[in-house]
């Protein structure tokens, strides 16, 4: 797998720690091993909504990683359920089912973007990178050339 600049958050220079929400643990896994590869470290997983809601209270990451169709309760309903107790969470959609009017639905209930599946680790860095903002910052590695 491709090799990126750790990513770490700025306030205390720490590895960015994810909570992974997938009903397959096939996906679960492979995003764990994407982010372990931006230096991410992982705080939690959950395979379905329900679960998500009381993982993000236990674990208080600071990105979420969430798929949208779940047992239980959805992606999109899990997200708003987390933002409505902690406005300043960080939920990523990551979805195969990439319909204009489910990714909307995410995004104005809280998502702060949408990953489409199958995950490309370049774009889910960068998109990873984008919702940290001005929260993060990449580590470049110590003696990398240009």
């Amino acid at each position: 797998m491709e090799q990126f600049a750790p990513v770490k958050r700025s306030k205390d220079g720490q590895p960015v720690r994810y909570l992974i929400v997938d009903d397959s643990v096939f996906a679960r896994k492979n995003l764990t091993r994407m982010v372990e590869t931006f230096g991410g470290q992982l705080a939690g997983e959950a395979g379905d909504g329900v679960s998500a809601v009381t993982e993000y209270d236990r674990t208080k990451p600071d990105i979420v990683l969430m798929d949208i169709t779940m047992p239980q309760m959805e992606g999109i309903e899990a997200a708003e359920k987390i933002v409505r107790q902690h406005p300043e969470a960080r939920i990523v959609m990551v979805s195969s089912v990439g319909y204009q009017e489910n990714i909307v639905a995410a995004l104005q209930r809280g998502a702060r973007h949408f990953v489409q599946k199958p995950v490309k680790a370049e774009v889910l860095y960068e998109v990873i990178k984008y919702v940290m903002g001005e929260d993060c910052s990449v580590v470049a590695a110590a003696g990398a050339g240009a």
